[in-house]
């Protein structure tokens, strides 16, 4: 008699194949480390930039400067993101769009200060953030690095009408409904600069600066919004940690009061790493990353380069830090998911 042949369920066979098939190779540490720093470009990019970016040495760009019209930022957003997509992943591409006088685009929204904006409505403000969104993606943009979150707690604040209010509650509920404007045209917001500078006097970008008041309120409002994108400042906050290290190396400021007690889950990005602090500090890309930071700015492309290439050093000496940033790395992605970036 002939014995009839019995096959394996269907789900078996599946698991059999999924199990044979070869993992996925992780993408090479170089891909790893670039994909986390921001590098500057204030005009159309030369080709040693843009080789740079096809070979994963740069995970985002920040323009500078000011740019005469939305064609021609368009023109050079679609450059770098070609040459990402060469090299095979999308890239992020952010500007300063906070309103007044702090636009990279002055012919497009906000047009008002963020001052002029903290004595409207909340319902004005949302309106101003899709306009804003709507001119940043006609241009190519993906993050809008703002608004400022600081509540200003001196007269003499370098930050002048940058800032909402003095009263952290008209912050709290301006700084909410502009990111819920600005995302809901599907561009990510970036509330700045935690945990405040709002008592500063002297900008961070020039000098070594010591804060001893803030206030939260505004901060936890644009976390409750959904902002995917929280800026951690270069001063040093005695109070929140008595160490004296600037917060951007601080693990207790980014990782104990941002992430835990006032649970922001996305993508935590530097000031300036160039300023003077953190330039001056050893080992800064890999010291922001070990304290919790995703995302590494800077405003000079020769910054970034040396900031890269230090952190690949720097991961390539370190198992521990190269867990760091492969879950840095991770975030950054959920960030381009949320984005709808893609090649």
């Amino acid at each position: 008699m002939r014995r009839r042949l019995r096959w394996p369920p269907l789900s078996l066979l599946i698991l059999t194949l999924a199990l044979s098939a070869p993992a996925s190779a992780a993408p090479p540490l170089h891909r790893v480390a670039g994909s986390v720093v921001v590098s500057a470009l204030a005009s159309a990019p030369k080709e040693s930039y843009l080789a740079h970016v096809r070979n994963g040495d740069i995970g985002g760009v920040i323009l500078t400067q000011h740019w005469s019209s939305s064609a021609a930022m368009l023109a050079v957003t679609r450059q770098v993101k070609a040459a990402a997509c060469a090299g095979g992943a999308p890239l992020l591409v952010a500007v300063d769009q906070e309103g007044g006088a702090i636009r990279r685009l002055p012919w497009a929204e906000p047009a008002a200060s963020a001052r002029e904006l903290g004595g409207t409505s909340t319902a004005h403000i949302a309106t101003e953030g899709r306009a804003t969104a709507a001119a940043l993606r006609r241009a190519g943009v993906d993050i809008d690095l703002a608004p400022v979150t600081d509540t200003q707690l001196s007269p003499r604040s370098f930050l002048g009408d940058r800032t909402f209010s003095s009263d952290p509650t008209v912050v709290a509920r301006a700084a909410a409904a502009f990111v819920s404007g600005v995302q809901s045209g599907h561009v990510a917001a970036t509330a700045k600069h935690f945990p405040g500078l709002g008592a500063a006097t002297e900008n961070t970008d020039d000098h070594a600066v010591s804060i001893r008041r803030v206030r939260l309120q505004p901060f936890r409002s644009a976390i409750g919004a959904g902002v995917q994108l929280v800026m951690v400042s270069n001063a040093t906050y005695p109070l929140l940690d008595p160490s004296g290290l600037p917060a951007v190396f601080s693990a207790k400021i980014v990782t104990g009061l941002l992430r835990g007690q006032l649970g922001f889950d996305g993508v935590v990005v530097t000031d300036a790493l160039d300023a003077p602090t953190p330039a001056a500090t050893p080992h800064a890309p890999a010291r922001a990353i070990a304290a919790g930071v995703d995302l590494l700015l800077y405003t000079s492309a020769t910054a970034a380069r040396a900031g890269y290439l230090s952190l690949l050093a720097d991961a390539q000496a370190s198992p521990k830090l190269r867990q760091q940033l492969t879950a840095a790395a991770a975030r950054v992605e959920k960030l381009k998911q949320w984005l709808g970036s893609r090649c």
